[in-house]
């Protein structure tokens, strides 16, 4: 299937080529139609830099950016079909939000019922039907913010950009409404991408996720492959709440077992055949490796490695524990409450199919769950 939306080796620079700040590197990725994609990283990492490209209010330095079967790059913004809703909005301050949201219908000339019809359904979406016949500067932060939500879901175009889209609402209605925007983006078949520096939003609304940070696409894959099997140490340890556990660590043969030693003469043991032949020859061959593992994935255990507790959250619904362990400090999830005091000495199990491996030098993945990455 051709891809609906596509940059080839796509570079920004803010200042001269070559010697500017070069703040999106050779970026190559592919959007399906009806995909929603979310650029998640942390602010500066060039994400919404990448998203004003595709949009045309960036100019590429470098590269090239397909749209629908049309080369876009060096086309205006209005000659795109792309709807955006920007972070900072950008309402019409002189018209009402209803005014505002049927713009572009208005604008494409559909018939006055039609363009109310699709007004009330948005807004009946995005809870602001009662607050459409206001002006912009008569609402909330919150409430212009999914006025402009509104205003960019409503229109037909080849693809919709949202930057940062519910980043000024509370808790509980951006929970709500994650599951009403996926839903109607889905029904529609419109294809969007969304900027995001919120990871429960970008798993919560995307069918893929590139993750990106220092202006370099580090991964661009399903949420959970993005979990399961992340690309390197920096995609390992972003992605993720709470985040990976990581410990330096030296494979070594010790009789049948492959033994992980890790700081101040702590180590792991396990039989050399709970990892695939191949597997098992890759963490030998390093000199020195980092070992990751998911706090979900730290189990307590009579006979396991010795932890000292240095706290004990309960957060409700789950346990955070955060213990000292081989030089650093080891967090595992709990769904009980657990009857633990600082100081207090547990002992814990890492299973070799929650392992992860990878390069100390590079940070590429060697390994997951006992699999070859």
């Amino acid at each position: 299937m051709k891809a609906h939306l596509q940059l080839d080796s796509v570079d920004k620079f803010y200042g001269p080529i070559d010697t500017g700040v070069h703040a999106v590197q050779n970026i190559s990725m592919e959007v399906n139609k009806g995909e929603i994609i979310a650029l998640l990283g942390s602010s500066g990492c060039g994400k919404t830099s990448t998203l004003r490209m595709v949009a045309g209010f960036e100019e590429v330095s470098r590269g090239k950016i397909t749209l629908a079967g049309r080369e876009v790059q060096t086309l205006p913004p209005a000659r795109r079909n792309v709807a955006m809703a920007f972070e900072g909005y950008s309402l019409y301050p002189t018209v009402t939000l209803r005014e505002n949201i049927a713009f572009a219908l208005k604008a494409a000339k559909l018939l006055d019922t039609e363009v109310a019809s699709r007004v009330k359904r948005v807004s009946d979406m995005l809870e602001i039907t009662d607050i459409l016949d206001r002006y912009p500067m008569s609402v909330s932060g919150g409430q212009e913010q999914r006025a402009s939500l509104a205003r960019a879901l409503i229109r037909d175009a080849d693809l919709h950009l949202l930057d940062e889209p519910m980043g000024q609402l509370e808790p509980q209605l951006r929970t709500l409404l994650r599951g009403r925007i996926k839903h109607y983006i889905k029904e529609r078949e419109l294809t969007a991408i969304l900027v995001t520096h919120d990871q429960t939003e970008a798993n919560a609304l995307a069918d893929r996720i590139a993750v990106m940070e220092d202006g370099i696409l580090q991964q661009y894959a399903a949420p959970q492959e993005i979990k399961d099997a992340p690309a390197n140490l920096f995609t390992g340890t972003f992605v993720g709440e709470p985040p990976m556990n990581v410990f330096p660590v030296k494979a070594k043969q010790a009789g049948g077992q492959l033994r992980l030693d890790l700081y101040d003469g702590l180590y792991l043991e396990y039989a050399a055949d709970a990892f695939a032949p191949d597997v098992r020859s890759a963490l030998l061959a390093r000199a020195d490796m980092m070992l990751g593992v998911r706090p979900y994935a730290v189990h307590r255990s009579s006979d396991g490695a010795a932890a000292q507790v240095i706290a004990n959250q309960w957060l409700g619904d789950q346990s955070h524990i955060a213990a000292s362990f081989a030089g650093g400090t080891l967090v595992l999830v709990e769904h009980d409450r657990a009857d633990l005091a600082v100081g207090d000495t547990i002992k814990v199990r890492l299973m070799p199919d929650d392992l992860h491996f990878f390069d100390t030098d590079t940070g590429a993945a060697i390994s997951h769950g006992g699999q070859l990455a």
